[in-house]
């Protein structure tokens, strides 16, 4: 196996957009994400489903079925 041809493998600080810190391991001393397991709407348990435009009731209206066939 050749010598020397490997990056330094170091410890990291990686840093989010929230502000959450955490350290780990990497060949770059610093790593900036913008989000992390902290902020990330799956973890949290505070994920919306956001109906943009209208779609749903669009594919509603444009299969037949309305809020009175649910009911």
């Amino acid at each position: 196996m050749r010598q020397d041809i490997h990056p330094k493998y170091q410890e990291c600080t990686v840093t989010c957009a929230c502000g959450a810190t955490f350290t780990t391991r990497s060949t770059i001393s610093s790593v900036k994400i913008d989000i992390c397991s902290q902020c990330h709407p799956f973890y949290t348990g505070k994920q919306k489903f956001v109906d943009t435009a209208g779609r749903v009731d669009k594919f509603l209206r444009r299969y037949g079925k309305s809020e009175q066939d649910k009911a």
